[in-house]
């Protein structure tokens, strides 16, 4: 069954190596930039090491400890997205790329895209549903998991995937993380002050087993090609290539703990 607003094929990539922060956020902008030319992507991936993201327009500086993160040794990048900070340890992690036009709103894809994730999770057992609707919190309440803003994917009350978007142009970028055995105490170890309580929890602890990454992928895979269609065996090669004009950017200390970027 066909689904709008996604309705067209996505271009899939697996991307089985583990990349480091700078390296998976510069293939999420390229994968933008080829969306803006037509193309559309999904793309799973992992990270390595594990690593603090901060969203585009939050204040990093003010509001984390940078001597700590330090200290601790911890790998850190702000995304080209919004929202706010994530830990990526053992989680899935998707994105999907595609030309804007016929998306609807970025709350209608969204939706559609985390219906697909919520689908993914049922046909794995969890008893997934989306958030009610609500206002988004503002980036200064904390990390990502902190609190459902709506739409997001739930299981037990507790929120096992949070997502972040960038409308670019003719195009849309939205990536998240599927938690599978770790929470986000990393960032509530690392805020400065007071953290807001921490809704968030992997799907291992909530479902009393491990999903594995593979399992959790093929999942992914098989909800977003029975929603949209998925194509097989186009080469990552030129968004690699791609994704060197976004390195120096996504390596910069000077991006990463900006008070804010803008534009």
């Amino acid at each position: 069954m066909t689904h709008a607003p996604l309705a067209d094929t996505l271009s899939l990539w697996i991307d089985d190596v583990p990349r480091e922060g700078w390296h998976n956020m510069a293939i999420d902008q390229a994968l933008l930039d080829r969306a803006q030319v037509g193309e559309r992507w999904l793309r799973l991936y992992r990270w390595d090491p594990w690593c603090l993201s901060f969203g585009r327009h939050e204040p990093a500086a003010r509001r984390y400890d940078a001597p700590q993160i330090s200290a601790l040794g911890l790998s850190v990048v702000r995304r080209p997205t919004g929202g706010r900070a994530v830990w990526h340890a053992r989680e899935l992690t998707y994105a999907v790329a595609a030309p804007a036009e016929g998306l609807g709103s970025l709350h209608e894809a969204y939706l559609e895209i985390h219906g697909m994730l919520r689908d993914a999770l049922l046909a794995l057992g969890a008893p997934a549903s989306l958030a009610p609707p609500r206002c988004a919190p503002p980036v200064d309440a904390g990390a990502c998991f902190a609190s459902p803003a709506g739409g997001e994917v739930m299981v037990a009350g507790r929120k096992v995937v949070g997502s972040a978007q960038l409308r670019q142009g003719a195009a849309l970028l939205q990536h998240g993380s599927i938690l599978l055995d770790d929470d986000q105490a990393v960032v509530a170890g690392v805020t400065l002050g007071s953290a807001p309580p921490d809704l968030s929890a992997p799907l291992s602890r909530l479902l009393g087993r491990t999903l594995a990454w593979q399992d959790t992928a093929d999942a992914v895979v098989e909800a977003a090609g029975e929603r949209w269609g998925i194509a097989r065996g186009r080469s990552p090669a030129p968004i690699l290539r791609q994704a060197g004009a976004h390195a120096d950017r996504f390596r910069s200390a000077a991006w990463t703990w900006a008070g804010t970027v803008d534009g």
